[in-house]
């Protein structure tokens, strides 16, 4: 929108359109409400409201038609009182410099919820991986992982993939990082092919904890899985995990989408036979008897929505039309704070991502463990161990909704704040 106003047919001024909330408004307003519900050192809560580093470097990327371009590059690195950074490094053309540090900030109280050792980064480059051949991707990749090579390593911070990256992208990474190091370092990255270090069950691990968080919440809700309804938007690795396993523990899930629009059936479909993002691009749709608007999608009369696809997509403008009595978000911000305190009034309950997907950064725990001790896991002992870090997480959350009668949200952040502020009491501050 313009800054010039111009004056209405009444002479009285236009509205001005709000900016749309970023990721670090979200997250500091977040923080803030957490504040006010713990007893924590005010001092404490402004040093978690900055990141500690946010590096920017320009990638130079050598074209396949032999032109240059220069593309920019950021990794935040949060807070790692309790351990190194670690967070996820997308590719993506709307990556930003305020986008990296509020996710960072949300890796820092992920981590925290679920009680494992690391601290909160998130980084990422401005570009559009569609438009990269395998040759310039990993020539980005190595390039990058050169620039940032003096900020990143297995004590200090450990990128995943994310957006636009994958299993490969991370096995560039620790190539490059290896060569440069002059020794095989695995525990640089996590979410690495099995065969140079990764965790099996790895890749399904977040819509695995998202599934084991509904699972939970039908279960303290008093919905029988058998008879609940369930919608997920985005049918990547998140959104396809979860809607399996929910379809597998008996679930209905009458719809699930991704950018092209929705698979609809009120009377259930078959999670299995539409493939996911990662199996065939795009291609929900093309598998569906019923289709409906991806955007129709959040606003199904079901008893759960996950909302597993991009951040910012339920906001004010449609919160007052999510007709679903439960929400668990399995993407990273899907609901803005201005929605979050709507969905509130309405009396909707919404279990935040930092407990619901914290499965991808747990099993990137336990492969980080792998790597460090050079000893493999089997798929069932990371299954059941990731089953039992989210049931103790769940509860740990449980215990403070029903002692303080919050939101799930702020029983998230009261878990996540207390842990990170004990641990900066116990530390100090360096004079």
């Amino acid at each position: 929108m313009s800054g010039e106003s111009t004056a209405t047919g009444d002479g009285a001024a236009p509205a001005v359109e709000s900016p749309p909330e970023t990721a670090l408004d979200t997250a500091r307003h977040q923080l803030k409400q957490a504040a006010s519900h713990v007893d924590v050192d005010p001092n404490i809560v402004e040093r978690l409201t900055y990141p500690a580093a946010v590096h920017e470097v320009t990638v130079p990327l050598k074209r396949d038609d032999g032109t240059v371009e220069m593309l920019q590059a950021f990794r935040a690195q949060h807070d790692s009182v309790r351990g190194p950074y670690k967070g996820g490094l997308r590719y993506h053309p709307h990556v930003g410099r305020e986008e990296c540090i509020g996710l960072a900030m949300w890796m820092t109280w992920k981590c925290a919820v679920v009680d494992i050792p690391f601290g909160g980064a998130k980084g990422g480059v401005v570009v559009n991986p569609k438009e990269l051949s395998d040759d310039e991707t990993e020539r980005l990749t190595r390039r990058f992982t050169n620039e940032i090579r003096n900020v990143i390593g297995p004590m200090t911070d450990i990128p995943a993939p994310d957006m636009g990256t994958d299993a490969q992208t991370m096995a560039w990474i620790m190539d490059a990082y290896s060569v440069q190091e002059a020794e095989t370092i695995p525990g640089v990255v996590t979410g690495k092919p099995p065969v140079i270090g990764g965790s099996k069950g790895r890749e399904e691990a977040p819509g695995r904890s998202v599934a084991i968080v509904s699972r939970e919440l039908l279960a303290y809700s008093d919905y029988p899985i058998e008879d609940t309804t369930v919608a997920v938007q985005g049918f990547g690795s998140v959104g396809a995990n979860a809607a399996r396993l929910l379809d597998e523990w008996g679930a209905t899930v009458v719809a699930v989408s991704d950018v092209n629009g929705a698979a609809y059936d009120p009377d259930g479909l078959d999670t299995h036979a539409i493939p996911s993002h990662d199996e065939e691009p795009e291609a929900v749709t093309k598998y569906a008897d019923e289709t409906i608007g991806s955007g129709e999608i959040l606003e199904l009369d079901v008893d759960l929505l996950v909302p597993a696809a991009i951040g910012n997509v339920i906001t004010e403008d449609n919160a007052r039309d999510v007709r679903a009595d439960m929400v668990v978000e399995g993407a990273n911000g899907p609901t803005t704070f201005v929605a979050d305190s709507i969905l509130t009034e309405r009396e909707i309950t919404v279990v935040p991502d930092i407990l619901a997907n914290a499965g991808g950064v747990t099993v990137s725990y336990f492969e980080w463990l792998q790597d460090i001790n050079r000893r493999s896991w089997s798929r069932d002992r990371v299954n059941e161990e990731l089953e039992a870090e989210m049931i103790a997480a769940w509860d740990a959350v449980r215990s403070e909704v029903e002692e303080r009668d919050v939101t799930w949200r702020e029983a998230a952040y009261i878990v996540a704040l207390s842990r990170i502020a004990a641990a900066h009491e116990c530390r100090g501050l360096w004079p």
